[in-house]
Parts: structure tokens; sequence; C-alpha cells
């Protein structure tokens, strides 16, 4: 039978708040009881079945300061049945993956009725996000007190407040004692050694885990790449048709590190659950919008928007735009070129140590423009994919991932194309490869993490005083807590991490027969970048909600595809190549063409050789497969036997009538 919430009692005097809620300064009473009537309300009423309280009481917001700040959490019971209700998958006592279920929870590993670790702090948290965005808007027609915030039925609740302004954000609690611990097995003293991946995924969530087991996987898998290009830089410079060698190592390497990562990301998240969390029928994003209707596939009322419409924004305004901000990185691009012209004039004209120098300063700036360029598209990316009104989160994520990752592609790499294919000038392309890669590095460091990092210490100053100036007896510890995290800056997910190794792995592998030194820097960058982004998200972020997460996506095999590519037309452009061909051009370009083909064919075959999930973990997944399918047959099987006794007697009911 199966356990519903209003069957259970959920309710607990005290709790530990996971999840902080802070409210705009104005906001009404009768607003503020009736958000809490809704999260405290029970299941079938149309509630979230949460607890809830004010993180200061009367007393206390006479003493403190009155912040509007609002604690979140659940009882053990309401965090197990939530587990079930997301899909949850955990380990069994028989060492099988399954996802949990309340009615069988004792066969899972380590659950005991006392025993309050069986859930992280990360998946709780997860459960109340899952559950305070699907709390909707029943037959209410505005929220209490703002007429002019409108609701209908099936509305997200949470997004109407944040969109009206009258709930400023909601952010996971960080567990002090924990992330101590962690930080201690992580990153505070420095030393070459394995990151405490389980311990990350634990604390964070899966996909951050994977970020960061992808970035030191990653690291140590440039380093066969920087070993062997050293002395490729340092003894045959220009010898390209040496680099035939290196540019086929490259091939191999590119499609060789994808594919076992493929193996280590499935055993990984097979252990963690993740890989095999069912993906249920998407409801709508919170940011959707619509005329309100009927779904035909779930029959459930919620808003209706036109495909059509969405095609017309999508290739009358988005398409547009995007290729307008093309042409305008084009545009910037040349005016580089300009400026790398007027500074190697200067130099001929004056041959100084000075203007030797100068010769670098056309590519820091445009590097440093290139960055600002990035950033501010991605904004606009943002806006236009929003507007364009997207129903599922998926198909939201798929249209802004293309539209910045053909942004940063072109405005990162143009000018390397252009230098390479149309100039064809091999020193002007190792100099703006280098500077490109080394300025990208350097300012990302310091944007991303050094910066933010100084202005949240300056902020923890001056709470930590005001706090020592309080005249009060009040344990302000969680008080002062949670000031703090709520200045913190939001973090905003992995793809802007993943979009720098994207683009690092460009760096490194597009033009590799002419800068084999790239992945060298790489390298050197990558040890920092461990610990600079543990520190960002330790120190200067709030702790960003748990999300489940089996893969990175597919990027950097395109990335790899178009290396082939660009290496071997490289390698055909090269003088000592040409020299074998002085007539002929034609047979030149069939031979590299033909090259190029069969290097990409030996990349495709040794992608389908090297599996994606090891041996095991697909004997694992199909027996539970069979299972399922048993289960289910075992169940149909037992619904026509119960139909089978019951016609005897409907049949003898006809008789007696």
């Amino acid at each position: 039978m199966k356990v519903t919430l209003s069957a259970l009692n959920t309710s607990e005097s005290s709790f530990t708040p996971l999840v902080v809620i802070e409210l705009a300064q104005d906001v009404k009473e009768e607003t503020k009881e009736w958000l809490k009537n809704r999260i405290i309300a029970k299941k079938k009423d149309g509630g979230a079945q949460l607890l809830f309280r004010p993180l200061l009481n009367k007393y206390e917001q006479e003493t403190l300061e009155n912040q509007n700040l609002y604690l979140v959490g659940a009882s053990k019971i309401r965090m197990l049945l939530g587990a079930e209700a997301v899909g949850l998958v955990k380990e069994c006592n028989d060492n099988t993956m399954r996802a949990f279920t309340y009615r069988t929870r004792q066969n899972f590993k380590g659950f005991d009725d006392n025993n309050d670790d069986f859930l992280t702090m990360a998946e709780c948290q997860f459960i109340i996000k899952h559950e305070l965005e699907n709390l909707r808007a029943k037959d209410e027609k505005m929220i209490p007190g703002y007429p002019q915030a409108k609701l209908y039925p099936g509305k997200s609740l949470l997004r109407r407040l944040l969109t009206s302004g009258i709930v400023i954000q909601v952010f996971p609690l960080h567990d002090n004692e924990a992330l101590k611990k962690l930080e201690d097995s992580w990153y505070t003293r420095f030393a070459l050694k394995y990151q405490p991946i389980d311990g990350i995924r634990g604390y964070f969530g899966e996909t951050i885990a994977l970020y960061f087991g992808f970035l030191e996987y990653f690291t140590f898998a440039l380093i066969p790449m920087a070993v062997i290009g050293l002395p490729y830089y340092l003894f045959v410079w220009e010898d390209y048709d040496k680099y035939v060698i290196f540019a086929s190592f490259n091939l191999i390497w590119s499609t060789v590190i994808l594919e076992v990562w493929k193996r280590g990301c499935a055993d990984m998240t097979y252990r963690w659950g993740t890989l095999l969390m069912k993906r249920k029928f998407e409801e709508p994003r919170p940011g959707f919008h619509g005329v309100l209707g009927i779904n035909p596939i779930t029959g459930k009322e919620e808003p209706l928007y036109p495909s059509y419409k969405r095609q017309l924004r999508i290739y009358l305004v988005s398409l547009p735009f995007v290729c307008l901000c093309l042409y305008f990185s084009l545009y910037v691009m040349m005016i580089y070129f300009d400026l790398e012209v007027w500074a190697l004039g200067l130099h001929e004209n004056s041959g100084s140590e000075w203007t030797s120098v100068l010769l670098y300063v056309p590519s820091i700036i445009y590097a440093i423009v290139i960055e600002i360029m990035n950033r501010l598209y991605r904004y606009a990316a943002e806006f236009l994919t929003s507007w364009e009104n997207h129903r599922l989160e998926s198909a939201y994520q798929n249209h802004l991932i293309l539209k910045v990752l053909v942004f940063n592609f072109l405005n990162c790499f143009a000018s390397l194309f252009y230098i390479a294919f149309v100039l064809k000038d091999m020193k002007l392309l190792r100099q703006s490869l280098a500077t490109l890669l080394i300025t990208s590095q350097i300012l990302n460091q310091i944007v991303e993490s050094l910066l933010p990092y100084w202005l949240q210490r300056k902020h923890g100053v001056r709470v930590k005083r005001k706090m020592q100036a309080l005249k009060t007896d009040i344990d302000a510890t969680l008080y002062e807590q949670v000031i703090l995290e709520k200045e913190m800056g939001t973090y905003l997910g992995t793809f802007d991490d993943y979009l720098e190794l994207f683009l690092q792995f460009g760096y490194v592998s597009l033009f590799s027969c002419v800068y084999p030194l790239a992945a060298a820097f790489a390298v050197l960058n990558n040890f920092t970048e461990v610990n600079s982004d543990a520190l960002k998200m330790c120190r200067v972020f709030k702790r960003p909600f748990s999300e489940p997460s089996a893969s990175i996506g597919l990027a950097f095999e395109t990335m790899s595809v178009i290396s082939v590519v660009t290496n071997c037309a490289l390698i055909g452009m090269s003088p000592q190549v040409n020299a074998i061909f002085p007539e002929s051009k034609a047979d030149l370009i069939l031979i590299v063409v033909a090259v190029e083909h069969a290097l990409l064919a030996l990349k495709f075959i040794l992608a389908f050789a090297i599996p994606d999930k090891p041996r095991h973990i697909q004997v694992k997944l199909a027996r539970l497969e069979f299972e399922s399918l048993e289960a289910l047959k075992q169940q149909q099987m037992k619904l026509v036997t119960e139909n089978l006794k019951e016609e005897p007697k409907e049949s003898g009911k006809e008789k007696a009538t």
C-alpha cells in the first residue's frame, strides 16, 4: 500500500533550518501569513507540508535588525517521503542501486529509524527546493495584499513571488562544521593529491562534484600533451612536417581521454545513483507563461503557449540578434588586426626593446575585450532565451547553451583562424594564441575567485564588528551566519566553469601543431584553478542547491572533431609539405583531405571501440531493467487473476436477476 503524507504526522516543535527565504522589507503581514500557511499546509490541501518559522522572534526583532528572514526545514518522515517523490536512488543491503521508497526503507544500506544521516544535507535541501518550486496556485486570483501580482491555477507561487519582488531570494544554508572538514581535506593545505570527490558530492551535490571530477581528470590528462609538446617547442619549431606525429597523437589523445572520462563518469554516477534516476514527465519551468488550458498529454491544467509564436521569436528576433553579435565580434577582431599592424610598423621603424614589448599589447587588449564581450553576451543570451518562453527547463538550457557556445567559439577563435588561413602568419598565430590563452586564464582567476573573495572578506569583517557591538544576551550565531550568507554572491551553475575548460581545450587542441606549449600552460593554470574554484564554492558564493547530474554534455567531442580538420589544414599549409607538391596544389589538397578523413574515421572507430559504460555497469543496468519488467509482468498477472475471480460473481448476480 502506498504511504501518503496526510496519513503521517510530519510536524515537529523544533527543526534544523536548511533553507532561508528572504522577503522584502515592506511585505504586508497578510502576505506573510498566506505564504506561511501554504508552506506548512498538507499536500492534499495544496501545501508543501514543510516546517517554517521566522529567523527572529518578536523579542529578538526588537534587539536585532529585522531582516524579514525565514527558515524552512522538514521532519525526518517528510524528507524520506520527499526522497521517494523526487526519485532519489540509494544503495540497498544487497549492494544494488534502487529508487528509494518509504515502504521498503529498511532494505536500504545505512537506514535506521534513529539515524538522521541517511539523506545528506544536500539531498534534503534539494527536496525542499523541489517542494517550494512545486507550490502552485489553486483558486487564488492574486497574491494576498498585492492585487497587481496576478495568479492563475497551476502558476508557480515561488516564481511569481520572486518576479513581483516580494521574495528577494531563496538559498540553502551552509553546515559550518561539515564545511570546515571538507575544506581541510580539499584545498586549505596545498598538495598534489586527489580531490575528495565523494565528499564534494555529499556536501554540494552531484553536478558540482562532476565538475571538479572532470577538472581533476582533464588536468592529469593534459600532462602527456604537455610533456610531449615541450621538446617540440624547444627543438623543431619550424619543421611542420615533423608535427604530423604530434598532431596524430593529439587526435588519439583527445578521443581517448573523452571516452575514458565517459566510463569513469558512468561508474561515479552509478555509485551516486544519478545514472539510474528516472526522468519523469517534465513539468512547465517556473518562468513559462501562457493562456491557461489543459495539457493533452497529462490532462493537467497548465499555461499553454503556441509553438509557432516561439518559433517566430527565435527566427525573427533571437537569430538576427545572435548574427548581429557575431558580426560585431568580427568587427572588433578587424580593429585588433589594425592595432597589430600599427604596433608592428612602430617596432620596425624604431627597433627598440620597448616597442618589442609593445607587440604583445594589442593581443592583451583584445583578450580583455573578448572576456568582457563574452560576459555581456551571456546576459543578453539569458534574457533572449527566457523571452522565447520555452515550456521545459531542458529546452531552455539547450537553446541557451547553443547561443553561448556559438558566440564564445567565434569570439575566441575567429582571430586565430583568420591569422592561420587568411594571413598565413604562423609567427603571429603563435604569439596571439599564447597571449589569448595566458591572459584569459589570469583574468578568470581574478574575476571569478580573487576579487569576490576579497569583497566577501570585507563584508564579513563589517558584519562581525556589528555583531560584537550588540549589547544583548541573545545567541546570535545563526543570525550572524544567515546575515553573512545572504550577502554572498549567487553561484549560477557549472556552465561557465565548463565553458572555461571548453575554450581551454580548444586552445590546446585546435592549433597544437603551431603552439605545443599550450598544454603546459593549461596544466599550470588548472592546478591553481582547482584550489581557486574550491575557495569560490566554500567561501565566496552562497551554497548552491544540489542538482542530480549524470553527464557533462557533448561540446568537447565537437571541439575534438574540429581540431582534426584545423591541424590537418595547418600541416598541409607548411612549406615542407608544400615542397613535396611544387606544381600540383590540387594533389596536395586531395591528400590533406584524405588524411583528414582517415584520421576522423580512426577517431570514430576509437570512440565506438571504447564502450561509454564499463562492463560491470552494463550488467547491473540490464539486471535492473530485467527485474523491472518481471515485476511489471507479475503485477499485470495479479490484476488479470483478480478480474477472473470477480467475473463468476458478476455472472451469478446476473442469473439471480
